[in-house]
């Protein structure tokens, strides 16, 4: 926990609260990275892992990554770091979640859509460097398919033990909206001393939830303090400029105001802004060049079969039909898209049966509404899959036509 001194020494970048400042972030990202830490580890590996996981996130300021790597200074830039994490991130959240105790059944369920960039080079196209032999691709996909069916099986036998833990004690939650233990509740039934070492843990997240509330109290004020400690960077030249922009910068009047790096920004906005006009103007003559050579082909093309050209234009017609609809899914509304932990109830059939709990109590997510959604997702993939793999074959039969005298069989 950083000391108010700490925070207040680090606005004036006092290297006595750089060792502190780089602790902190270490101890933090190790959190959300799953990772061990220990008190004995070096301040060279501390900054280094640092600056790798705030570059990973997205934190690309240079003057961060040109700080010694033994930890003697830059502790304003850790505390514009650690501000940043707190905002971008949304840091403490992240590591309630990582941190808090679950004494329910859950499940990871994910029903957003990933947008898969589809590669358009050919066969060919790849670098000598770039060629993997294909057999070893192939035993690489059996390996990992017998560690998915392992993980599947293992999965499945999970499933087994929990619902029949469910359904066994059915009934006997003082929650009318679970109806049932779940496997921890279960264990401390039939372990009551286990209650001794859940409670230490749960005392643990009272207090960390009770620090985040009085946190978001006072949040405002931080934020109101971290506008100084701009400033004061402003004032001592410490934004992050381009290094071809210091002769156009020099030659620029400086104007007075509240905030002195307001015109730096608005600077480099039109520069920005010119060179998007410039890229737009080449975008605008390489489309006009491609599109008559476009024209010239199909004026070339002309004596081609009307066979030939109504494949390719049907080739043409259900590509551009996938990116449309990779188009629409991108634009329609994600209200139904559940992404992170849910916990797991069983939900009787039966409404009159004892123990069942009513559908409107709580907002629940349906595990065969669920697996509807994934199999639609499926069926889609799986028609992709047969449209790539057909127009793989056919590139690859106008490859081997190409071949005098040699024969292709498949494996």
């Amino acid at each position: 926990r950083p000391a108010p001194d700490t925070l207040r020494r680090a606005r004036f970048d006092r290297p006595q609260a750089s060792l502190d400042f780089w602790r902190l972030l270490y101890v933090l990202l190790k959190q959300i990275h799953r990772g061990k830490w220990t008190e004995s580890d070096a301040i060279g590996d501390q900054v280094s892992f640092v600056k790798w996981a705030l570059w990973y996130h997205g934190y690309r300021r240079p003057q961060l990554q040109q700080l010694p790597a033994d930890g003697s200074r830059g502790s304003r830039e850790l505390l514009l770091a650690f501000s940043w994490l707190l905002h971008s991130l949304h840091l403490l959240e992240l590591l309630l979640a990582h941190n808090r105790l679950q004494t329910g059944d859950e499940t990871s369920v994910c029903t957003c859509e990933e947008d898969v960039g589809s590669s358009q080079e050919g066969p060919g196209e790849a670098g000598a460097e770039d060629r993997v032999d294909v057999r070893y691709l192939q035993c690489l996909q059996g390996r990992l398919r017998l560690q998915w069916g392992a993980l599947h099986a293992q999965h499945q036998e999970q499933c087994k033990l929990l619902h029949k833990i469910h359904l066994f004690t059915s009934g006997s939650h003082m929650d009318q909206n679970l109806g049932h233990f779940s496997v921890t509740e279960t264990d401390l039934i039939r372990h009551p001393e286990s209650y001794k070492q859940l409670l230490p843990l749960l005392e643990s997240e009272t207090m960390q939830l009770e620090a985040f509330l009085e946190w978001k109290q006072l949040e405002p004020v931080y934020w109101h303090w971290m506008e100084t400690v701009l400033d004061d960077v402003a004032e001592e030249g410490g934004m992050c400029e381009p290094q071809d922009a210091h002769g156009e910068k020099r030659r620029q009047p400086e104007v007075s105001s509240c905030c002195p790096w307001a015109d730096r920004l608005a600077g480099q906005m039109d520069r920005v802004s010119r060179d998007l006009l410039a890229l737009q103007e080449q975008l605008q003559q390489l489309v006009a060049q491609r599109r008559a050579a476009w024209w010239e082909k199909v004026a070339a093309g002309e004596e081609l079969q009307k066979e030939k050209f109504s494949a390719s234009a049907r080739k043409i017609q259900e590509s551009v039909e996938l990116k449309l609809r990779a188009l629409q899914r991108l634009g329609a509304p994600r209200k139904n898209q559940r992404h992170g932990p849910c916990r797991l109830v069983l939900r009787s059939k039966d409404p009159g049966t004892a123990g069942s709990v009513p559908r409107e109590a709580v907002p629940a997510l349906s595990a065969a509404g669920v697996i509807r959604e994934l199999q639609g997702r499926q069926a889609s993939l799986q028609r992709e899959l047969q449209q790539l793999r057909e127009q793989c074959r056919q590139r690859l039969q106008g490859i081997a036509q190409g071949w005098q005298g040699v024969i292709c069989v498949s494996p």
